[in-house]
């Protein structure tokens, strides 16, 4: 299995589902990918810590933390495109249902309904230096 990470705050998520799943299946090779992308560019323009060749023939997990309009998890997608993968999946801290691409959450923590002008703030402990909380406004 491969956990795929968009940073930042979804791979600070997906280092912590890292661990909890290497307590429970010890035996189990998980690795875990770290994918950055340049959200403010209009094409797909995503990068990778380590080849996205090493998940060929792999079961993924892209993870974010704020499922919005479904464009960030479909740019994390698309830097496996040329891949062969067993399967591919989602998971999300909070799933706000404004889908405008065809991605949506095989897991999730929250599901909200919120209007467009909200905001969802997650912040982590390691990456935000506050306790873990998740904001609406």
């Amino acid at each position: 299995m491969v956990l795929v990470g968009i940073a930042d705050r979804g791979y600070i998520f997906a280092q912590r589902l890292q661990k909890i799943l290497k307590d429970i299946a010890p035996d189990k090779e998980i690795e875990l990918i770290k994918v950055t992308i340049q959200k403010n560019k209009r094409s797909l323009e995503a990068t990778t810590d380590i080849p996205v060749e090493s998940a060929a023939n792999k079961a993924i997990v892209i993870i974010d933390d704020v499922l919005n309009s479904g464009r960030t998890l479909a740019y994390g997608l698309g830097a496996f495109i040329n891949v062969p993968l067993k399967k591919m999946r989602t998971a999300v801290l909070v799933d706000r249902s404004h889908h405008q691409f065809p991605i949506f959450s095989d897991f999730y923590g929250l599901k909200l309904s919120t209007i467009l002008k909200e905001h969802v703030e997650v912040c982590l402990e390691e990456f935000d230096k506050q306790e873990d909380s998740v904001w609406l406004s």
